[in-house]
């Protein structure tokens, strides 16, 4: 749920990168940290778990306007993909205005980012929100990995695993060279806006 901060006319909104383990959703993170400067506030915070990261920090959507008149600051959250951290992901989740689905594009991932996307579902249900409501995005990510030769998954396939049924916006990404990052977080940021809007119009 968005913070409010009536004194310095801010909207502190959370958007989170979730994912399998390995999937990208760090090099998403360092991708925007580095090409959007001018947008980040502050340092880049990283929490090391072994063999996993929790990074965030505050990102300035610049150019998407001011709800009733207040400027709007994004923070940003990747999770530990690996699934011994369970506790981890769900806590990063509390408060969580909208999510980055990001999923890998190598074959042998097919069935890691089809129960990590039920992971996701489980633990917004456990803060009553629905996947089907959430601001939503899927990133298709690791598509450049085709150049060296490696089994990727057609986006085809991809969609038909995980966008049948939520039938959200999605991207065919490579966070390593940038290409689709900034499109994906774009329309994350651009429909959790919508909704925050839609929100405090009805409360």
């Amino acid at each position: 749920m968005a913070i409010f901060n009536i004194k310095k006319r801010e909207i502190e909104c959370k958007i989170v990168y979730y994912g399998p383990g390995r999937c990208g959703k760090t090099t998403n993170l360092e991708y925007i940290f580095k090409a959007y400067k001018k947008q980040v506030e502050g340092e880049m915070v990283s929490v090391n778990t072994e063999g996993d990261r929790t990074l965030f920090f505050d990102f300035l959507p610049i150019g998407l306007g001011k709800i009733k008149g207040c400027e709007v600051k994004i923070q940003l959250y990747t999770v530990p993909g690996q699934v011994q951290y369970s506790s981890t992901r769900k806590l990063v989740l509390r408060g969580v205005d909208g999510v980055i689905f990001v999923a890998d594009s190598l074959k042998v991932r097919r069935e890691k980012n089809m129960i990590s996307l039920k992971d996701l579902q489980q633990n917004l249900k456990e803060y009553g929100l629905s996947l089907f409501k959430i601001p939503l995005v899927i990133q298709h990510n690791k598509r450049d990995l085709a150049e060296q030769g490696l089994p990727l998954m057609s986006i085809e396939q991809m969609e038909r695993d995980l966008n049948r049924q939520l039938k959200v916006p999605s991207f065919p990404a490579s966070a390593f060279t940038g290409q689709g990052v900034g499109a994906t977080l774009k329309e994350c940021m651009k429909l959790t806006l919508k909704s925050l809007q839609k929100e405090m119009q009805m409360g």
